[in-house]
Formats: C-alpha cells, structure tokens, sequence
C-alpha cells in the first residue's frame, strides 16, 4: 500500500514537471537594471540588482491549464464563488459585469462560448490564488514585479520596449483599437484573447508582453499597507488608448486576491 502510494506521487510530480517543461523559457541575465518611471509613485526610477532567472516565452495557456484540472480535480474560485468579471461590447467604459456561469472554461461567460477551438489562448478568468496553486503543483512561480518589468523592457529604459511605440504597437500587442468599448473591435482579428505568440515578440523573445492578458506578479507596494494585494502587469485585449493606456512596463495594477476577470492571467517563472 506504502509503495503505491509513493508510486502515485512520483507519477504526479513527474507530469507536473514534465508540463513546466514544455514552456520555452527565456533566461535574463544577471545584473543591474533601470525600472520604473520618475513621473510614478507607485513605480519610481531606480536601479534594482537583479538575479538571473528564466521566464516563460508565453502567457500559460489554457491546455496548461485543463492538464493542472484534470490531474488534480482543482476547482477554481469563480467555480466555487460565482464572481467572475467579463465583458461585453455595449458596456460604457471601465464598467464589468459579474457573470456567475463565466469561469476559466467559459472565460466569457457561458452565453459567449467557451474554450473549445481557444486552447492555445492565455488562460483567463483565474484569481491569484488560483495561479498560486498552478504554480505550486508545477514546481514553478510568477515573477517579481521587478523580474517581470526587466524581462518585458528588454534592455530598454522607456515605457515600451525599443521598436514599439503607440503608432506600431498593434504589431506587437492584442489590444483594444475602438475609439470606445460601446462598439465591437476586431481590428487586429481578435475580439477578446488572442493565441500566444500571435504578435510579435520583444527582442528578447518574449511574447505578449502589453497585451492579450494583464500578468499575475509576486511583490508588493507602499499603498498595500498591511493588506495581502495582487498586483498584475502588462496590458491585455481591452486596454485602449483612449480609456486605459495602461498596457506597458511601467505600470503595476492591483487587485483583490480572490478575483477572477476575463482579462487576467500569468506567466511563469522557474524555481531555482
């Protein structure tokens, strides 16, 4: 009974590592970096020393994700709590509804369709907590929001990457082109989540960085106080020029552990 039991754990370890190995992973070097912006209270310029670490090329995905579910049965929190935040074209800008049926399989809501032909999309509608614990049986972890602003910048000192600026942008980044979210935007192909790696990378390879989904990040900031904050990074589908041009390496979103919004997902990092 002893030697099953052990037999089992190996079997669930071994494919827990077997699937963080399947991601392309991108070491950043070593070194000493310049984050942040000197207009940003959240994020001031700085200097930050940085160890070297390796992280994924892409946002995880939601074939990831189903093989995370299957073995371990884990049930998400909008699965458990009904809350997940979607959104429709028609809604005024920055207004969400909650939608009790949405979840990571139905990342929009059941009535909009789910993951069926979208396995290759970021997974989405997942709260922090839920990334923790993917991460926890993949042997795996977010990055710093230091690590993730190092390895989106690429090198560069500015808010985007050096090549991209808010003309070329739709080359690199799944956002939202619409004047407003009153009308449907499928510009760029894509109404909400794109497949990784549609767009073009940063120069050091990695995909999806200002956009297509909004990155879970470990650290915390002065205007967290004592409270447990999530805090995410990048961009996503419904970030937009003339109502949230938050989609960069400089700004840091927060939100609450437990939420789950169809524009939010994570990208991972290998422990050492």
């Amino acid at each position: 009974m002893k030697e099953s039991w052990i037999l089992c754990m190996f079997i669930i370890f071994c494919c827990s590592r077997s699937i963080a190995q399947e991601q392309k992973f991108i070491t950043i070097q070593q070194g000493t970096y310049i984050l942040g912006d000197s207009m940003s209270v959240d994020n001031p310029k700085r200097a930050v020393k940085i160890e070297a670490f390796s992280i994924a090329e892409a946002e995880l995905t939601n074939a990831a994700f189903a093989n995370f579910v299957e073995t371990t049965h884990y049930i998400t929190l909008a699965e458990r709590f009904h809350n997940a935040m979607v959104f429709e074209p028609g809604l005024e800008e920055f207004r969400w509804i909650q939608d009790s049926t949405a979840y990571w399989r139905y990342p929009n809501g059941v009535s909009r369709a789910g993951i069926e032909e979208k396995m290759n999309h970021p997974v989405t509608c997942i709260s922090y907590r839920d990334a923790l614990a993917y991460c926890e049986w993949a042997g795996v972890r977010l990055p710093s929001l230091d690590e993730w602003e190092v390895a989106s910048r690429a090198g560069s000192e500015t808010k985007y990457f050096d090549g991209v600026s808010l003309t070329n942008i739709k080359e690199f980044a799944n956002i939202w082109h619409g004047r407003d979210h009153l009308v449907a935007d499928t510009a760029d192909g894509y109404l909400y989540t794109s497949p990784v790696k549609t767009f073009k990378a940063n120069p050091w390879g990695l995909y999806d960085v200002y956009g297509n989904v909004f990155e879970f990040c470990e650290g915390s900031l002065a205007r967290d106080k004592e409270r447990k904050v999530a805090h995410a990074r990048g961009g996503s589908w419904w970030c937009s020029k003339n109502s949230c041009a938050s989609f960069n390496s400089q700004f840091i979103g927060s939100v609450n552990p437990n939420a789950s919004f169809s524009n939010l997902g994570f990208r991972i990092v290998k422990k050492k």
